[in-house]
């Protein structure tokens, strides 16, 4: 009786919704007329036999795709059991088993209640997709309105993960497809994105499928176009409504009807429902970058699109709003641009005048393909305009700068083209054009290679030069290595934060941050992604940090810099040695190992200790000391390795830049260096190896020879010790000799403050497989 008090309370919670008012959703008890979820639920009985019967199972009209299963107890002490799995009697437990036979077919709220009076209840709900194996917490502990729960579903980060990786997964059939049909790579996108807008048109979507005519059905494609377009006053419009009209002429196309039919209705089913869930997301870019995945010419369209989340990431660090005057001066497909309307919009909290300005004169984009710009111009249509503001032509055209300065823009975004060829415009110069254009103290954000932050010398130092002489350098952060893997392009990159017009003070601090972990892991088939859902709590972090300029060992730090120096944190971080525990030297020992056996340097591998003593590591002790003051730092005779192989198969290593087999690429009968020294490859990622025998080496082979005596414990010592560096190099940044020779590591010290090099010794020696040493 008091179960049903319970269930009395939520049936009149539904009862009052206007959804149910409104007949907008089946309210069901206990069975279902559906024949899909009474045979998912024949089996999900909560005593484990028969038929499964919630209290309650509430189904959308118009979104079949989800539903929502609620199990309520009366007693509140009876909401969730200790171990999950008490179905019959907890109401957590029983709720979230049919959750998990529902989420077959079906994406699951879950919702459970207990309690019998209204104003004490325990409330829990859990979102379980469809396909997945887990029931995740969502809302907060009260019943909502069924709107209410429909549309945080809708915006759910999990639910938009996996809408956006069936996106991503038709987009390469889509591209398959149109492959097939052989339009051009840089036709596909706009191809959707002229779908897209013909689609708004509401004649043209209530007709298009009864059209029996090619002729008619592409002059009407293009005339909807065109009436969507001409909507603003922009000049470009029919310049851009010509782009499309390759459909009208394309050979394979026009021989079947059906063809371009089934296509625009596929892009409506597939894509456009998406977009209508996620207004405020680069859809078309995404697609486009899918499609350069795909393609046979890795440089594609000639751009390389910022991801989705560094374009939001970009508008924390600025701090966009909605009175955020936005100028991206490469503006590409609108990435950032977009990003930054659904931040205004956001801020703008419903107010519909709020919102027109926003898009009508908030908003400023420069681009100078033609192709790109039309795609744009799309874009920003099936995003909710903000077309006003977009201009073809250069940047550095006067007439479009006095024109934006105009509109007095306070925030600048740039990811601007990278230079390929010496013709090129230097990156630095296109931050140098959104600062001229940015109102006094405005803040500009600019994501370019890491070539830009080191350069010492040259046209680019003279360009950081300029921006120190007008602007203040904020702060730089250091990107992920591989970030834009999707967009197949292998370049470092680092973010730029200057405040317009405001030079850069004496004795000011920079903040540098180490941002190269966001999350994001690479798999071939859907490229880099989220797959762990880690991005939301990294990015918190890095903003608290950098609004608050914390400096953490490992992370950041401030620092003065002149323009004459390397912007980066990796030049400035420390080493965080608080981390450093006996298995990264374990490692080092065991490696050296199998490199010794699998050499015929040792039979066999032993499990024995140098020494039986247990010594302990306290790096609160230790004190910094630079490696030129330990090691004689040089480089190696580089020879080739098919000029060596001419001496014939021998003794002796030759060593190269990679990081395996200590280096070591094959054994001949030459040498040109003394061995017992370290080695550091300089090319790639900066490891240090050991070498205890002579040999000779390729380029970028660099040599530490010590100042002191060494055996191969003290080396495997320093080979941990030095390894621990190679977070701050890279393609990008190498661990050159002049950085090799500057590098600060700290060491165990003696009595007199010396380093204690008997310790290291001993330590090694007192480690598991040592005695292979």
């Amino acid at each position: 009786m008091n179960e049903r008090k319970a269930e009395g309370i939520v049936r009149r919670h539904f009862e009052n919704d206007t959804y149910y008012k409104d007949n907008r959703v089946i309210f069901e008890e206990q069975l279902s007329d559906s024949n899909i979820i009474t045979k998912l639920l024949k089996n999900a009985s909560k005593s484990g036999e028969g038929q499964g019967k919630p209290e309650f199972i509430i189904r959308y009209k118009d979104d079949t795709n989800f539903l929502i299963v609620v199990e309520c107890k009366a007693n509140i002490k009876k909401h969730i059991s200790n171990i999950g799995n008490n179905y019959k009697d907890y109401a957590i437990d029983g709720v979230k088993l049919y959750a998990s036979y529902l989420s077959k077919e079906f994406d699951v709220l879950a919702v459970a209640v207990s309690g019998i009076d209204k104003n004490n209840l325990k409330i829990n709900h859990y979102l379980q997709l469809k396909g997945t194996s887990k029931a995740e917490p969502i809302f907060d502990n009260k019943l909502l309105s069924l709107e209410a729960y429909l549309e945080g579903y809708k915006k759910d980060d999990r639910k938009f993960k996996q809408d956006f990786s069936k996106l991503l997964y038709y987009s390469k059939e889509l591209n398959d497809k149109l492959h097939s049909l052989k339009v051009k790579e840089s036709q596909r996108s706009l191809l959707i994105a002229g779908a897209l807008i013909a689609l708004s048109d509401k004649s043209f979507r209530n007709s298009f499928e009864y059209e029996v005519n090619y002729k008619k059905l592409t002059d009407n494609f293009l005339n909807a176009i065109s009436i969507k377009l001409n909507d603003v006053s922009n000049p470009y419009i029919e310049e851009i409504v010509i782009s499309y009209s390759f459909l009208k002429t394309h050979t394979i196309l026009s021989r079947d009807l059906s063809i371009l039919k089934n296509l625009i209705k596929e892009i409506d089913d597939k894509i456009n429902s998406f977009i209508k869930n996620y207004k405020y997301f680069d859809t078309l870019g995404q697609f486009y970058i899918e499609f350069l995945r795909y393609a046979n010419n890795d440089k594609g369209l000639g751009i390389v699109l910022t991801p989705p989340h560094i374009t939001e990431l970009f508008c924390n660090i600025a701090n966009v709003n909605k009175d955020s005057i936005i100028l991206d001066n490469c503006v590409g497909t609108g990435g950032f641009l977009i990003s930054g309307m659904q931040k205004m919009i956001k801020d703008s909290a419903g107010d519909n005048n709020k919102e027109y300005e926003i898009k009508k004169n908030q908003i400023i984009g420069i681009e100078y393909q033609d192709d790109i710009f039309t795609l744009l111009c799309s874009n920003m249509f099936i995003h909710g305009d903000g077309r006003s503001n977009l201009f073809k032509g250069s940047c550095f055209d006067e007439a479009i700068i006095e024109e934006v300065k105009k509109i007095k823009p306070n925030v600048g975004f740039l990811n601007p083209p990278y230079k390929n060829d010496k013709n090129d415009k230097e990156e630095i110069e296109f931050i140098l054009n959104n600062l001229s254009m940015l109102e006094k103290g405005s803040y500009c954000v600019a994501i370019v290679p890491m070539s830009c932050a080191l350069a010492q010398s040259g046209d680019r130092l003279a360009l950081k030069e300029r921006l120190l002489e007008n602007h203040t350098l904020e702060a730089v952060f250091s990107m992920p290595n591989e970030l834009f893997f999707n967009s197949k392009v292998g370049v470092n990159t680092c973010v730029m934060i200057f405040i317009a017009r405001e030079k850069h003070p004496q004795n000011y601090k920079t903040y540098f941050g180490y941002w190269k972990e966001d999350g994001f892991i690479k798999r071939k088939a859907n490229g880099r992604s989220d797959y762990n859902n880690v991005w939301d709590s990294i990015k918190a972090q890095w903003i608290k940090n950098y609004r608050n300029k914390d400096e953490i060992v490992g992370h950041s730090v401030k620092k003065e810099v002149k323009a004459s120096d390397e912007w980066c944190v990796e030049a400035y971080m420390e080493t965080d040695y608080i981390a450093l525990k006996k298995e990264i030297f374990e490692k080092e020992i065991f490696k050296y190992s199998i490199f010794l056996l699998s050499n015929l340097y040792l039979k066999n591998i032993v499990d024995k200790f140098g020494m039986n003593k247990n010594i302990k590591l306290d790096v609160r002790k230790w004190q910094g000391f630079k490696l030129s003051d330990l090691f004689e730092v040089t480089g190696t005779k580089s020879i080739v390795q098919r000029d060596v192989e001419l001496y014939g198969r021998g003794e002796y290593p030759y060593v190269v830049t990679s990081a395996q087999n200590n280096g070591v690429s094959g054994f001949y009968n030459y040498w040109t260096e003394e061995g017992n020294v370290l080695t550091i490859d300089s090319a790639t990622v900066g490891t240090c190896f050991y070498q205890n025998r002579n040999f000779s080496a390729s380029d970028h082979v660099e040599k530490l020879m010590p100042k002191f005596t060494m055996n191969s414990y003290i080396a495997i010592f320093f080979v941990g010790i030095i390894n621990l560096e190679q977070y701050k190099y890279g393609y990008g940044r190498k661990f050159a000799q002049k950085r090799i020779k500057e590098t600060i590591i700290k060491l165990p010290v003696s009595l007199q403050g010396e380093p204690d090099f008997k310790f290291m010794g001993n330590y090694i020696k007192s480690l598991p497989y040592s005695g292979n040493l």
